[in-house]
């Protein structure tokens, strides 16, 4: 099981984006795991997950984040997150992941 958590300012805006992303995965017959928190959580949430994606609002803790653990953390791409597009940035997460 893949396990994505998502970090915003205060994770709501990336809750209706968990949706899109947990509906896609489905269609796609994947066993993931996926979560909204706020930025304020996320610190204490690195290790517990594959990958970490950031809300652009919130890109400045890219390098803050990334030297706290090992897990990747990645910006999700500001055009796939204003549309809400869970098919693209789980597509992302799936290439970080990979690489």
């Amino acid at each position: 099981m893949t396990k994505i958590l998502l970090v915003c300012n205060a994770g709501m805006s990336t809750s209706m984006l968990v949706q899109r992303m947990e509906k896609e995965a489905a269609a796609q017959g994947l066993e993931i795991e996926i979560l909204a928190k706020p930025i304020t959580e996320a610190a204490n949430e690195l290790n517990n997950w594959d990958i970490v994606m950031l809300g652009p609002q919130v890109r400045h803790q890219l390098k803050a984040l990334t030297a706290k653990s090992d897990t990747p953390v990645e910006v999700i791409d500001m055009r796939a997150y204003g549309t809400m597009d869970g098919k693209k940035v789980l597509q992302q997460a799936f290439d970080r992941l990979k690489k």
